[in-house]
């Protein structure tokens, strides 16, 4: 069954939308900035911090990029205007990376500048290793300005992930720790550059905790495995690292129990909201990371509730 799942989910892209979004609507929040809202004030309500997320990515259009400036700038100060519990995420090619770098940093600075009054954290996702050095650069430069209200996201699977958070380490201080979500990755790489088996992965992945808890950053541990939330935990015990020193972060709809246990445990979690209109890659990237995913589309096209 597992090599029907694998086809399944390389064959997604090429699917009617519609026929996508019976899988998606349990990971995003919806479409709309009031979806969004609703699905954060429920989880704050749990406990539970969040992240939020206008989705869209690789844009050349500058209309388009005007468009999703606009509203991540409503998206902030509606937020804040409903108390939500949140921090925002952005991807730079959203803002046109590959276009106009000086316009992509100036467009994003701007977005920091609304958050940063707010004293809220804005995150600058990675992408896809055309994007790695790119994004390292504009990371530098805006923490530079705004060292307590940016964060950065690395990929374990990536070869090269220990060494980048080695040469971060200059702008690590007491006063401002790094924060930085280590999660595992989901764009396809080649052999060269990434880790493909599930172990190499995990290892890597603990090589970048530990680095970072040794070196005091604040350490966001992204994931949803339960060995590697073990073993996170047991690092955090050995090492005498304080609650408020770290956080777990997850994806919304994901892992739910194992994600339940750790609040439960008294651990800070924060959850990936995504939302908005341009939500089909996002989706099929999810579905091509776990293949297993598809025999819930098959049913659900046959199974009324």
């Amino acid at each position: 069954m597992s090599w029907i799942n694998k086809s399944f989910a390389k064959l997604l892209p090429y699917f009617p939308k519609q026929f996508i979004w019976i899988f998606s609507k349990r990971y995003i929040a919806g479409e709309s900035l009031e979806d969004a809202i609703r699905v954060s004030k429920e989880l704050n309500r749990q406990g539970i911090s969040v992240t939020l997320d206008l989705l869209g990515e690789f844009q050349t259009n500058e209309s388009r990029i005007e468009e999703y400036k606009r509203t991540y700038l409503n998206t902030i100060d509606e937020a804040v205007k409903q108390n939500v519990d949140c921090t925002f995420s952005i991807k730079p090619t959203m803002f046109g990376l590959f276009l106009d770098y000086e316009k992509c940093y100036n467009t994003i600075k701007d977005i920091i500048i609304q958050a940063s009054g707010y004293n809220r954290l804005v995150t600058i996702d990675m992408e896809d290793s055309n994007c790695t050095d790119m994004e390292i650069i504009l990371f530098r430069r805006l923490h530079k300005e705004f060292p307590a209200h940016v964060g950065f996201v690395l990929q374990a699977y990536l070869k090269r992930t220990p060494d980048d958070l080695k040469d971060l380490v200059d702008i690590n201080s007491d006063k401002h720790p790094l924060n930085i979500r280590i999660c595992k990755g989901i764009y396809v790489e080649p052999a060269e550059i990434a880790f493909k088996k599930h172990l190499e992965i995990n290892k890597n992945y603990m090589v970048c905790l530990d680095y970072m808890i040794e070196k005091k950053y604040y350490p966001c541990i992204a994931t949803h495995d339960k060995h590697l939330v073990k073993e996170a935990f047991k690092r955090i015990e050995k090492t005498g690292t304080t609650k408020k020193d770290f956080e777990f972060q997850m994806l919304y709809g994901v892992t739910p129990r194992l994600r339940n246990k750790i609040v439960e445990a008294g651990h800070t979690m924060r959850v990936y909201v995504p939302y908005g209109k341009d939500w089909f890659n996002y989706s099929t990237r999810r579905l091509q990371e776990n293949p297993r995913m598809a025999i819930e589309i098959i049913k659900a096209l046959f199974i009324r509730k």
